[in-house]
């Protein structure tokens, strides 16, 4: 029998759920008479337990999965209206369809499991197809969208910091090639798991049908390739990002208090003289003030997302150190009820990180917001 090594972590998690969920089915129907074959939850929490906080999580997860691809597809519009001139909208417009693809692949997972629960009985092995079909491009993704807002946070980093350099090197198509960079190196590696799997159709004794099934492949170098990829994408990629958002998150939180601090000390000064201007130097003072407000206002924003970030996914961080930590803590592990648990958890974390998005585009930045209106004709409203 084939074990997952300790590398597999994020994917084996939705394989682990259906096999326990599949268990519990078979005994309620009286198709398993091993009463051990159900014991998966023994340490922490007990079976009932376990099931009873999945069935809330999942949905839980559900409803924000629901706000999280509504809200997604609006950014999206409003970004595709604003046009893509500017860099940020292209990297922005990134994370959102990254956002909306991970919500949509947490729906069919959810779904998957709700209707076993609701005993329909589905062509393919709930599990295992999900696995191949959901789970492991979810776990993938997670990366991607860690990347993505670390070159969101490093690019603002860079312009507060060289602000000239910087503008002349990242343009929009440099920008776009960016993102392209990313989704290759973090998202589409997820389709070299399918050299490991490979589907099947198989009978089912229990229903008396024939449903898809999915088997691993024992060669070695398949073995292999798959526990490089996860290696790479599914822990090291992640943590560097999640490392460098932290990083540039402090970078940029230092710099939005030294500005304040200067804007402070130069309204006092300006309050205490009173020096007749020109009117040419007064209009140029404003534009270089406005100039300057519009930066902050996006820096701030970018600061937003990424503080949300940071606190969606240091239950990830955790979940990997308790992984390694604790030799029990896995999937076929004492404490494997909770592992699953804490699996689900870190997905509704990251699906309300993705959700909220919208709202800091909208309270933050002033064009995405007018044009928002625009499209779902607010304004038009208001003046009638």
């Amino acid at each position: 029998m084939y074990v997952h090594s300790p590398e597999e972590h994020n994917t084996t998690r939705y394989l682990a759920l259906e096999q326990m969920t599949e268990n519990l089915f078979q005994l309620w129907e009286g198709h398993n008479k091993d009463p051990s074959a159900v014991t998966i939850a023994s340490g922490i929490l007990n079976d009932e337990q376990l099931y009873i906080i999945l069935l809330f999580i999942i949905y839980t997860s559900q409803v924000i999965n629901n706000c999280a691809i509504i809200t997604n597809s609006l950014s999206i519009a409003v970004f595709v209206k604003l046009g893509f001139s500017e860099p940020s909208n292209i990297s922005l417009t990134a994370l959102a369809i990254c956002d909306f693809t991970l919500a949509v692949l947490l729906t069919w997972s959810n779904l998957c499991f709700l209707l076993t629960y609701h005993k329909v009985r589905l062509p393919f092995h709930g599990a295992n197809v999900t696995f191949l079909t959901g789970g492991v491009q979810w776990a993938f993704l997670s990366s991607t969208v860690a990347w993505i807002t670390a070159f969101i946070s490093f690019e603002r980093c860079l312009c507060i910091l060289v602000p000239l350099k910087v503008r002349r090197l990242i343009t929009p198509r440099f920008t776009f090639v960016a993102m392209l960079v990313i989704i290759l190196l973090t998202f589409c590696p997820s389709f070299f798991i399918y050299i490991r799997y490979k589907f099947v159709w198989v009978f089912n004794p229990y229903h008396n049908i024939t449903i898809l099934n999915t088997i691993p492949l024992n060669d070695e170098f398949a073995i292999l390739f798959e526990k490089i990829s996860l290696v790479i994408c599914g822990v090291i990629q992640p943590v560097l990002a999640f490392l460098i958002v932290l990083i540039c998150t402090v970078l940029l939180v230092g710099q939005l208090r030294k500005t304040s601090s200067w804007r402070m000390l130069v309204t006092s000064a300006k309050s205490q003289r009173v020096q007749p201007k020109e009117n040419h130097a007064a209009g140029s003072s404003s534009e270089e003030a406005k100039i300057s407000q519009k930066e902050e206002r996006l820096v701030r924003m970018v600061v937003a997302i990424a503080t949300i970030f940071i606190v969606s996914y240091i239950p990830t961080c955790i979940d990997l150190i308790c992984y390694v930590v604790f030799d029990e803590f896995n999937q076929f592990g004492v404490y494997r009820g909770l592992f699953i648990v804490s699996g689900y958890i870190i997905s509704l974390g990251q699906t309300i990180s993705g959700s909220v998005n919208f709202l800091i585009y909208y309270k933050m930045a002033s064009k995405f917001r007018s044009v928002f209106r625009r499209l779902v004709r607010l304004d038009c409203y208001e003046q009638e």
